[in-house]
């Protein structure tokens, strides 16, 4: 097994919309200009769409490699700045109901990558499914993307919930997407400490706020990355801000920070319910 310390990153949103896609890839990719190696999960099952977003394609993805047809660094797919993307086999449940088998492949595949890996974004689905949980409780640290919908807070806040309750976790961190200004960002974040500080004991960190920016929306509709097509838009801007800040976090020594650690952790969250 590899020693190599892997910063392990789940990127969710409780609800769909909010951009966590968006967020996960351009993050990747301001985590790569800074000089890390950097790999790509997608882990919305149902509807994978990082390769979609990047207009990258493959022949076979996750799915492949659970069954054992091929290794996990012949699905990875390259993207901008040297990223790559494991991506999901959309449409199929196989991940949500994998055996102790799938799991103990999985934790090999991924093994055999860690020396080369520095950051794995998970981007996961959105809800608050057992296994949204599962990657989220497993990873080392979280972002939650919210928007200034109260839709979108209050399930956030219901995610909160459930992992602070039920899985006992403390700490999450906070990313404001879609923002008209840095005072509307502020807002959003403050709302969900005033409902986390009234009935929960948890911390939350402002980590930031992305403005709305049409140069995303033309990105989208271009598959490519806003860093990629728009490196000097607002958008742009604040993601390379994020990424910087990001980076700055601290990485655990402790077992926590190996990536096999962050797979069997996962496997028992999906044994656990």
């Amino acid at each position: 097994m590899s020693m190599h310390p892997v910063q392990v990153i789940a990127v969710t949103g409780a609800k769909g919309g909010v951009g966590k896609s968006n967020v996960t890839v351009n993050l990747g990719i301001g985590l790569a200009e800074l000089g890390r190696r950097v790999v790509l999960l997608d882990a919305d099952l149902g509807l994978a769409n990082l390769d979609i977003l990047l207009g990258i394609s493959s022949k076979s993805n996750i799915s492949h490699v659970l069954s054992g047809q091929c290794s996990l660094r012949d699905v990875l797919v390259e993207g901008p700045c040297g990223i790559k993307v494991v991506p999901a086999s959309s449409g199929t449940q196989q991940l949500v109901s994998m055996g102790p088998r799938e799991h103990a492949g999985l934790i090999h595949a991924f093994s055999e990558l860690s020396d080369d890996i520095d950051v794995l974004l998970i981007d996961t689905a959105a809800g608050i499914s057992d296994m949204v949980v599962s990657f989220v409780r497993a990873a080392q640290e979280s972002l939650f993307v919210v928007t200034d919908e109260p839709t979108s807070i209050t399930d956030t806040y219901a995610l909160i919930k459930l992992l602070n309750r039920d899985h006992e976790m403390y700490r999450f961190n906070i990313l404001a997407n879609m923002v008209r200004s840095q005072q509307e960002g502020r807002d959003i974040y403050q709302k969900l400490v005033k409902v986390t500080d009234r009935f929960l004991d948890v911390a939350l960190q402002f980590t930031g706020c992305i403005p709305y920016d049409e140069s995303v929306r033309k990105s989208v509709q271009r598959q490519k990355a806003v860093l990629e097509a728009y490196p000097r838009s607002k958008a742009a801007l604040a993601f390379k801000a994020l990424a910087a800040k990001v980076d700055s976090w601290p990485l655990a020594s402790t077992p926590r920070g190996h990536l096999e650690f962050f797979l069997d952790r996962l496997v028992q969250g999906a044994h656990v319910r």
